[in-house]
């Protein structure tokens, strides 16, 4: 019986670990620079997954916005927000509001 499962749990160890390795994710990667860093969106903004903790803006994990409401927000900026359009090329703002709609939801 001991064989048996450790045969099963040597199988599952190698399934992950080598047949289906995680990949990165480009855009997931690309949104979460330009929250931290081009934009530095977290030092006014609550996420959990950048490890911001500002309490200027709308905490982000509670909200939970979905794609298309960040997308029109950090082009046109809402509130003491500032529009963003012209300051992020068109691919950081699709990529900036996918991870924050991705990592909002964690």
């Amino acid at each position: 019986m001991k064989n048996y499962i450790f045969f099963f749990l040597k199988i599952f160890f190698i399934t992950n670990i080598l047949i289906l390795p995680s990949k990165s994710d480009p855009i997931f990667d690309l949104g979460k620079d330009v929250f931290l860093n081009k934009a530095v969106c977290s030092s006014c903004h609550t996420l959990a997954d950048a490890g911001s903790n500002a309490q200027i803006g709308p905490n982000l994990n509670e909200i939970r916005p979905d794609m298309m409401r960040v997308i029109t927000t950090v082009t046109n900026g809402i509130g003491v927000m500032p529009a963003y359009e012209g300051q992020l090329t068109a691919d950081e703002i699709e990529a900036v509001s996918y991870y924050v709609s991705i990592a909002a939801t964690k």
